[in-house]
Order: structure tokens, then C-alpha cells, then sequence
């Protein structure tokens, strides 16, 4: 059997990848983009009821699972793209680590035993993980290439999954937090963007068509409008959330803000952005701020244990 020299540095075999290339294709670190789950559970004064904290458990593995199985299609049409970028050339795919046919095959079986599992969860719960299925594949296929469009379907992604922590456990979501949840992964979106920009620079439209006609300074224009309408949609959420909620909800607003500033300082002067799951492990400023978000509007929703 014929061996070469992989991009990280060891002899493997082509016809056998290891376990490792695997769980690098699926990204786990990126599954922390499905905690959206669990909001609803937390704002419908639910968290300490242990069957709908199951619900919610099994919902964030069939997204993980829904997820790494599209993650395999995107990077297996992904692939030549890839290749021309620093850091993504090395992803297990473009690597050639895993042939396109595996990776086809291991997607089949993820998105089987997701949607499986989704059935089993109810009606309502399948019918949004189709819907994130769908959306996600279209994104793959063809909506990815077509300007500012590709980051609101990015961003929708976020709010089906703050929709499905609600609809598995078959509590209403105020439109208010799906709102925030939209405009806050907007600004995600648009700092991942920006940093492909700067570090594909004359390659950017070559690795991503819908790059083409995106500059860094129109870029930053939309993050900081989306900033600016991510604090106030918030701050307006804590402001009528009473009587449902405790009005010391609005104690998190500055939270909010050090997050989001934070968040622009390290896309706008660091440069970084590329890979938000990154951030939020590493950044510990960043990772500090969410915590502590939850934790405090866990203390003020269920201190006085008033359900909406």
C-alpha cells in the first residue's frame, strides 16, 4: 500500500484513515452552536424539570449529528476550495485523508440516525431538524455562493436551533429572544466573513464566490449595525419582559454589551473571527462573559420561580 506525507505531519496510510481524521472532519467544536437549545428550556423556567432537560440532551445530539453529517457534504464539494485556503486546506477531505466516497458514506449514516432519532422526538422536533437539514444542504449547494444571502442563512441556522430547543419540549419562545438570537449570529457571521477577506485577500472570491463583491470596510459597516441593534433589541427585551420575568433580567445588559465589544475587538483589531467556536473556547474574556451571562440570568429567572 502506497503511503504519503500528510499536511500534519506523519506517514497514514490513504486507504485507511485513522479515527482522528474522523472526528476532525465532524467538527465537535462547532457543536457548541447547538447549546441554542437549551435557551428555551432556561427562559421557560423549565431547567430543573428532568424529563425536558433529557428532551433538550437528545435534541442537542441529533443536531450534532445533523450537523456533522452536512459538515462531510460542504467539505466534500468544498474540497478544491479549500485547498487554496491557509487553514482549511489542512480539514481531512482536502487533506485527502478521507476519499470523498467515505465521507459521503459516514454523512448518510450521521443524517440517518439524526432524523431517526428526531422522529422519535416528535412530530414537531422532525419537522425542524428537516427544516435545518434543508436549509444547511441548500446553503452547501448553492446559496453559499451569493453575497450577504449566505450570512442570513448562516444566521437562520441559529435560530432554528433556539426554535427546536422550544418546540421539543413544546414550550412557547418569545419572538424577542429569536430576534436577538438572529441579529447576534448576523454579527457572527459577518466577522467570520471579514476574516476570510483579509486572509485570502487576491484568493477570497477564488475560495468563496460569494466573497467576490464584499469589501472589509462594507463588512464592518453591517457588523457594526448589527451590533448596535443586538444590544438595543436585547436591552428591549429585558425592558418588557416583566411581569413574565423579573425585572433585575436587565442587570445582563451590560453583559451583553462587554460581550459584543469584545467580540468586535477581537474581529476588528486582532484580526481573528475566522472560526467563532475557536474564539469562544480560547478567549477567555469572551468564554468568562457568557458564563457569566448564564449563570446570573439563571439566579434572577429562577429565584422567584414565577413561570411565564
Amino acid at each position: 500500500m502506497s503511503e504519503r506525507l500528510e499536511p500534519y505531519g506523519h506517514v497514514a496510510p490513504r486507504a485507511a484513515p485513522a479515527l482522528w481524521p474522523w472526528l476532525a472532519a465532524v467538527r465537535p467544536r462547532q457543536w457548541t452552536k447547538n447549546g441554542l437549545v437549551f435557551v428555551g428550556l432556561l427562559f421557560s423556567l423549565s431547567l430543573t424539570h428532568v424529563p425536558l432537560l433529557v428532551r433538550c440532551g437528545l435534541a442537542f445530539l441529533v443536531l450534532c449529528l445533523l450537523a456533522a453529517g452536512t459538515y462531510l457534504i460542504n467539505d466534500t464539494l468544498d474540497a478544491p476550495r479549500d485547498r487554496l485556503h491557509p487553514v482549511k486546506c489542512r480539514r481531512p477531505i482536502a487533506a485527502g485523508l478521507i476519499t470523498p466516497g467515505q465521507a459521503l458514506v459516514g454523512a448518510g449514516v450521521l443524517l440517518a440516525a439524526g432524523l431517526a432519532l428526531a422522529a422519535a422526538l416528535g412530530r414537531g422536533f422532525l419537522l425542524v431538524s428537516v427544516g435545518y437539514l434543508a436549509l444547511t444542504t441548500l446553503y452547501s449547494l448553492w446559496l453559499k455562493r451569493y453575497p450577504l444571502i449566505d450570512v442570513l442563512v448562516l444566521a437562520s441556522g441559529f435560530v432554528l436551533r433556539a426554535a427546536a430547543g422550544a418546540v421539543v419540549i413544546d414550550v412557547p419562545i418569545s419572538p424577542w429572544l429569536l430576534f436577538c438570537t438572529l441579529l447576534g449570529a448576523l454579527l457572527i457571521a459577518l466577522g467570520k466573513r471579514r476574516s476570510e477577506l483579509l486572509v485570502l485577500e487576491r484568493d477570497a472570491a477564488a475560495h468563496r464566490a460569494s466573497l467576490t463583491t464584499l469589501t472589509v470596510e462594507f463588512v464592518d459597516q453591517l457588523a457594526l449595525l448589527m451590533a448596535a441593534c443586538s444590544i438595543m433589541a436585547y436591552s428591549l427585551y429585558t425592558f418588557f419582559a416583566h411581569p413574565y420575568y423579573p425585572p433585575w433580567l436587565m442587570l445582563t445588559i451590560p453583559l451583553v454589551i462587554y460581550g459584543i465589544f469584545r467580540y468586535l475587538y477581537l474581529v476588528r483589531v486582532l484580526g481573528l473571527g475566522g472560526s467563532p467556536e475557536e474564539l469562544l473556547l480560547r478567549d477567555r474574556p469572551l468564554l468568562g462573559t457568557v458564563v457569566l451571562w448564564g449563570v446570573l440570568s439563571t439566579v434572577i429567572l429562577y429565584a422567584g420561580q414565577t413561570r411565564p
